[in-house]
């Protein structure tokens, strides 16, 4: 009896490994095809002047340097604002807050941001930060619109990693005399670094892939050449290839799939930095 009880429970273990290696298959192979249309379209376009030289002929030929210089400091820029705030946040709720109705208020409202649609958040960034706060269509709004939109992100990611951190080791810092700052300082944040950057960078790279918040905040249709402070307008990446795409006529194909090429790339790259940051931190955890 219990022989064929443990028979039983091994098929219906291989049957749930198979349909859940299917599913996940199914899930990676969209993706997967995706990538290599896209690719095997557009390499053909990459090239070492379609990289560093400026767009010409209205964006039907040249370069896409002015949209990756535009991407990177935005992203650059977004990092710098949601970062410190996402994170001072996440230790407050963690550390400080105590749980009662108004912390839980404030979680439900963070979950909830999280799933608002990224073009609410550029019409909110442009009566916000370009009408009232009259900071223009520039870097700056386009920054700060998309440190609104990756804050509960982050905040989420630093939070979870905070109380993944063992409750022993606040107790044995505040035993030896500690403040809860120091002890949050030196007991706790070192130990959740890891999975803070791994939230960050997560939601950061959601950012760099999107088009609504930056076509209202900082996106500029056509301008070759570089920003020179945080109150200029910019190209980026995803409008560039928007823009392209859908607003001028007789672009050649392979410039389309050679800007989305970079584009995958960009995202695709924050992303393998925070699977190593992530499976490097699993490494060295020792509790």
């Amino acid at each position: 009896m219990a022989s064929a009880a443990h028979r039983r429970a091994l098929i219906t273990q291989r049957i749930a490994l198979t349909v859940l290696g299917a599913v996940t298959l199914l899930t990676f192979l969209p993706a997967l095809a995706v990538f290599i249309t896209v690719f095997v379209r557009g390499f053909s376009a990459l090239s070492w002047d379609f990289l560093t030289s400026m767009p010409t002929q209205g964006m039907r030929a040249g370069g896409i340097f002015p949209a990756i210089i535009g991407t990177i400091e935005l992203v650059g820029l977004t990092a710098v604002i949601a970062l410190p705030v996402g994170v001072l946040a996440a230790v407050y709720l963690s550390e400080y807050a105590r749980d009662n109705w108004l912390t839980r208020i404030i979680r439900l409202a963070i979950v909830n941001l999280a799933g608002v649609p990224s073009v609410v958040y550029g019409l909110f960034g442009l009566g916000l930060f370009v009408v009232f706060c009259r900071f223009g269509t520039s870097l700056l709004s386009g920054a700060l619109t998309l440190a609104l939109m990756t804050l509960p992100v982050i905040i989420t990611a630093s939070e979870e990693a905070l109380r993944s951190v063992p409750q022993s080791f606040r107790e044995v810092s505040i035993s030896l005399g500690a403040s809860r700052w120091q002890t949050v300082r030196h007991a706790v944040l070192p130990y959740a670094v890891p999975g803070i950057a791994t939230g960050t960078i997560l939601g950061i790279s959601r950012a760099a892939g999107e088009t609504a918040p930056i076509l209202f905040t900082v996106a500029a249709f056509y301008l070759p050449k570089l920003p020179h402070s945080i109150f200029d307008q910019a190209m980026a990446l995803p409008y560039h290839l928007y823009v392209i795409s859908t607003q001028i006529p007789k672009v050649p194909e392979r410039q389309r799939y050679g800007t989305a090429v970079v584009l995958l790339a960009l995202v695709l790259s924050l992303n393998v930095v925070a699977m190593v940051v992530r499976a490097r931190a699993r490494r060295r955890r020792q509790w």
